[in-house]
């Protein structure tokens, strides 16, 4: 629970101003960008036709003043040319504007740049995380957390373990970094796991294409009003395919757009694919390569057998995993967005193919959240909000496991201090999925970067447990006994690999893949064209082409046996979370700026929820004065022994700026010694203080970080401390 949201009515109508703040730095991102905004293709439309009309004005302008005329008729041709090009003005500042509110920047409050800035410089200056090997210039892609920032993602990950190994009882796991190839070629890394790059001719400098287009088409759509509204229809197309363009077609965008390297403005090379996978070797021999892993799913997938024994032989089951992943970004940026090593908190849950129903469905399915179906999607609608079990029971949502684990994921994030308008759920397009998968969805936050992915909830099918089984041997599988043996009939698809290494040679294993993963009606709609042709066509979705495929090249049949018990690969749920991304977006939902007391300067404030915030509370004697120090000492001692993290402040700094300077760090309460009996504790948002004994303090500060009671809880209790004619605190002294 947020105890400090200002989202409160109670809150807001009380703190006008601080609710305003609040918002302020936030409310220019557009929540749901359409591809094309209605608005913004008619203002298109008509600056194009006016600035046709100036054209054509000014021809005529220029015509009469080569023939001579003046006078009257000149006079009125200027005129009527002056009044079109304030015509054409007035449409271009109309249309920045419609650019400015569907994402592309800000709208005259606070833009997302400027915001950004004023984030990034806090966190840096408050040692959050700053880049890495800093005094030799650092390295892209790499950030050290300083000790506010280690704190925060030490609470973001206490969290995720209550929140999810200890909820779901799950089993957690921790597996080496390093990981032998025969692993990650198994899981298809070493083949697939790439971006396209393409290098400056001249300089060698790599970039990654994609992110060339992108920038591109953005830049134009956001500052070029003379786009005409079918040119601006185009970039926004090419910005929504993005990621399903083949290297080919990224090649040709490249070149038909005129984009060259953006340092040098050199030619650039085709695209062509880089492995992201940082190579090593095993042992001082070479001979046993390795890499550093790019995802920790691997590490529970190959331990499947021992955990599904561990768990007495019973699904669903679900383990669990934290820790370092490495991916070597080919241009790494947006700071701890894309890095080259960053922490993964995985989930794989295992279940029954034919039963994905989940026991605890309903404690979720009443949730309310932005939903982005693929429907919505590709027709140009913007997310909106659905409800989950309703999106569950339509389908929208293939099973209960998977909405379960979206619900879940929503409660976490929102908990967390993420703004629940900003957050979303995405599923992925057609061109998205991987040919295996069932259904996946992305958690996407929205920051002043637009939309981030940070959570993945994918049904993963049985793929990965299949393709480790096939490479090393091991059945990757479980049992489910029956009481009494049954009869039952079972697809055999037993494609012969010799023909088809003959017909397809390196693309074999994926038409093998594609073959095996068949449902039974796709199998046998291809038994009966076989039989009757000798031949079909089949869509290999992993080659992205139809390939032919002949009668002696697979065996399909059904075969009946009694059975005494059933054996299956289990379906994994898999939802990836990347903490990182978490943070950084928690970090910008949490900072606002509000004006010091004289109105000159404006306050940094982080607006942490008490349960991710880096200290709890600070405790600050009033002045320096030997008693105060004592009470704060002994204050000091009842927070440690209540496991309370704190900071303990007895310099002679105005009261003020020692506010000001933990409000930056985001503590939500501040202790201020100002007698011996009893002290106040200060709220950090609201600025309200109330009054307790001394014995009393590390109770009420516990319930309050612990999530027990609310600020307005214990306001109700507490007398408020005084304050003077204005308003202000007697010894506040905010700055």
């Amino acid at each position: 629970m947020r105890l400090f949201s200002l989202s409160n009515p109670l809150l807001s109508s009380k703190y006008p101003l601080l609710a305003s703040l609040r918002r302020s730095p936030l409310h220019v991102f557009r929540r749901n960008p359409s591809p094309m905004d209605g608005a913004e293709a008619s203002l298109r439309t008509a600056l194009t036709e006016k600035q046709t009309a100036v054209d054509a004005k000014a021809d005529t302008v220029r015509d009469l003043k080569a023939r001579g005329v003046a006078g009257a008729e000149l006079d009125s041709a200027v005129e009527e040319l002056k009044a079109l090009k304030l015509e054409a003005t007035e449409i271009g500042q109309r249309l920045q504007s419609a650019i400015s509110s569907n994402g592309g920047g800000g709208d005259g409050a606070v833009s997302r740049e400027a915001f950004r800035q004023a984030a990034v410089n806090t966190l840096e200056r408050r040692l959050f995380y700053i880049p890495s090997f800093k005094i030799y210039r650092g390295v892209a892609g790499l950030y050290d957390y300083g000790p506010p920032g280690c704190a925060v993602k030490s609470n973001v990950l206490a969290f995720w373990r209550q929140h999810f190994v200890l909820e779901e009882n799950m089993l957690e796991v921790d597996c080496p970094c390093v990981t032998p190839e025969v692993v990650l070629k198994a899981s298809g890394h070493v083949d697939k796991f790439t971006d396209l790059m393409v290098k400056d001719e001249k300089t060698g400098t790599c970039y990654r294409a994609d992110h060339l287009l992108k920038d591109f088409c953005k830049e134009k759509l956001e500052k070029d009003l003379s786009l005409t509204a079918e040119k601006a229809a185009e970039l926004k197309h090419v910005l929504a395919i993005l990621d399903d363009l083949s290297s080919e077609q990224l090649g040709a965008k490249l070149k038909e757009y005129g984009i060259n390297a953006p340092d040098t403005k050199n030619p650039l090379s085709d695209p062509y694919p880089f492995n992201l996978m940082f190579q090593t070797s095993i042992g001082p021999s070479g001979l046993s390569p390795g890499y550093m892993r790019p995802e920790t799913a691997q590490g529970i997938f190959v331990n499947f057998k021992d955990l599904y024994y561990y768990n007495g032989n019973k699904l669903p089951f679900a383990a669990a995993q934290i820790g370092q992943a490495f991916r070597n970004e080919i241009s790494p940026r947006q700071g701890l967005l894309r890095v080259r090593e960053f922490t993964l908190a995985e989930i794989e849950h295992f279940v029954d193919p034919d039963d994905k129903s989940h026991p605890k469905f309903k404690e979720v399915a009443d949730l309310e959240f932005l939903m982005f179906p693929r429907e919505e999607q590709m027709t140009g609608k913007p997310a909106k909000k659905i409800c989950l079990g309703e999106a569950v029971s339509k389908g929208t949502v293939n099973n209960q496991t998977l909405g379960y684990f979206i619900g879940r994921v929503y409660l976490f994030l929102t908990q967390l201090g993420i703004d629940k308008e900003r957050l979303r759920f995405r599923q992925h397009l057609p061109n998205e999925m991987a040919h295996y998968a069932a259904d996946c969805w992305d958690a996407e936050i929205e920051c002043s970067y637009g939309w981030i992915e940070c959570v993945g909830i994918a049904d993963r099918s049985a793929y990965d447990l299949r393709a480790h089984t096939e490479k090393s041997g091991v059945p990757l599988v479980a049992h489910e006994k029956f009481s009494e043996p049954r009869e039952v009939e079972k697809l055999i698809i037993a494609p012969v690999k010799k023909e088809l290494g003959l017909a397809f040679k390196g693309s074999q294993k994926m038409v093998v893949e594609a073959l095996e993963a068949m449902s039974e009606t796709e199998a046998m709609e291809m038994k009966g064209a076989l039989e009757s042709n000798g031949e079909v066509e089949f869509n290999v979705c992993t080659l992205g082409k139809a390939v032919k495929i002949t009668k002696n090249m697979v065996s399909i049949s059904k075969e009946k046996k009694k059975e005494h018990q059933r054996v299956f690969t289990p379906s994994v749920i898999e939802p990836s979370f990347g903490i990182g991304r978490i943070i950084y977006c928690l970090f910008e939902h949490s900072f606002y700026m509000r004006p010091s007391k004289g109105g000159d300067e404006q306050l940094n404030v982080f607006s942490f929820p008490p349960l991710v915030a880096p200290i709890k509370c600070t405790v600050f004697p009033l002045v320096q004065n030997q008693q105060y120090e004592e009470v704060a000492k002994s204050i000091s001692k009842g927070l440690t022994a209540a496991g309370i993290s704190h900071k303990i402040d007895i310099t002679g700094t105005s009261i003020g700026k020692r506010y000001a300077r933990t409000d930056e760090l985001g503590v939500p309460l501040a202790i201020t010694v100002d007698s011996t009996t009893s002290v106040t504790i200060r709220e950090r948002d609201s600025k309200d203080q109330i009054r307790v004994s001394i014995d009393e303090v590390a109770s009420v500060v516990k319930e309050v970080t612990d999530g027990q009671s609310t600020w307005a809880d214990v306001q109700w209790r507490y007398p408020a401390h005084s304050t003077t004619a204005s308003g202000e605190s007697s010894h506040q002294n905010e700055i």
